[in-house]
C-alpha cells in the first residue's frame, strides 16, 4: 500500500521503515500510527524479508504521540477512540514475527521511547536520547517491556521520574547495544541486520515467537 507519513524500503532480506514527519519530530499522529501498523503487517507477510530496521527521518527518532491531536487525561486515558490506533500499533510492534532492529538516530521520547523498546535490538547514534516526559502530563508509561531490558530498578527510575538519558548512559545500562557516530548509524545498523539475516527465516521466526511469548504486553 502507499504510505504518506513513512518510507518503506525493501532490499531483501532487509527492509527499512523510516518515520517520515521530520518537521513534526516524527511525532506519532493517528495517521502515522495506523501506517506503521500497516507497514509491519506488510513485512510480516513478505517472505523475502527476514529482518526489519526502524528509524526516523531527520535528527529525531520519534518525539512521542502527537499531542496536538489530544491531551492525555488520567481520568479518561484509554477511553478516547483516538488511543485505539496506538494500541493497535503497540500490538503490531510487540507481536511482529521477525527481528526488528532500531536505528535510533536522535531523541526517542514518550511513545518514541516505547517503540524503541519494542525493537529487539537498538543501535544508537551519539545524538540519541531517551526519556518518558509524558509521565508529567498524566500518561502512564510502558514499564514491563523496559524492565525486561534494563532491569526493574532502572526501569522504575526512568518510568517514574521521566528523566532523560543520553546515548552513553543508555549503553551503560544495556538499553542499546552500541553507540556510533551519527554518520555511521545507517551503515552500522545495516551491517548488524545483515548478520542477523544470515540465519534461516524459520529459525528467526522461532526465536521471535519465544521472545513474544516471554514479553507480555498491555496498554497501561
Amino acid at each position: 500500500m502507499p504510505y504518506e507519513l513513512l518510507l518503506l524500503e525493501k532490499d531483501p532480506p532487509l527492509a527499512t521503515i523510516t518515520l517520515n514527519r521530520p518537521d513534526k519530530r516524527n511525532a506519532l499522529s493517528d495517521a502515522l500510527r495506523r501506517e506503521l501498523t500497516a507497514a509491519l503487517n506488510e513485512l510480516e507477510h513478505d517472505d523475502a524479508v527476514s529482518v526489519a530496521i526502524l528509524t526516523g527521518a531527520g535528527t529525531v527518532f520519534c518525539a512521542g504521540f502527537d499531542r496536538s491531536e489530544f491531551t492525555p487525561d488520567p481520568d479518561t486515558f484509554g477511553d478516547d477512540s483516538r488511543w485505539r490506533s496506538g494500541q493497535l500499533m503497540h500490538e503490531a510492534l510487540q507481536s511482529f514475527g521477525k527481528p526488528l532492529i532500531g536505528a535510533i538516530n536522535g531523541p526517542a521520547l514518550g511513545g518514541g521511547f516505547d517503540i524503541a523498546t519494542q525493537c529487539d535490538v537498538r543501535i544508537a547514534s551519539e545524538a540519541a536520547a531517551f526519556g518518558h516526559p509524558e509521565i508529567k502530563f498524566g500518561a502512564p508509561t510502558l514499564y514491563t517491556i523496559l524492565s525486561q531490558i534494563v532491569g526493574g530498578a532502572i526501569a522504575r527510575d526512568l518510568c517514574l521520574s521521566g528523566r532523560r538519558i543520553d546515548a552513553h548512559e543508555a549503553h551503560r545500562i544495556g538499553l542499546v547495544t552500541a553507540v556510533v557516530p551519527a554518520d555511521r548509524l545507517t551503515d552500522e545498523t545495516t551491517a548488524y541486520a545483515r548478520t542477523v539475516a544470515e540465519a534461516p527465516l524459520d529459525a528467526l521466526k522461532a526465536v521471535k515467537a519465544a521472545i513474544v511469548r516471554e514479553t507480555p504486553f498491555r496498554v497501561p
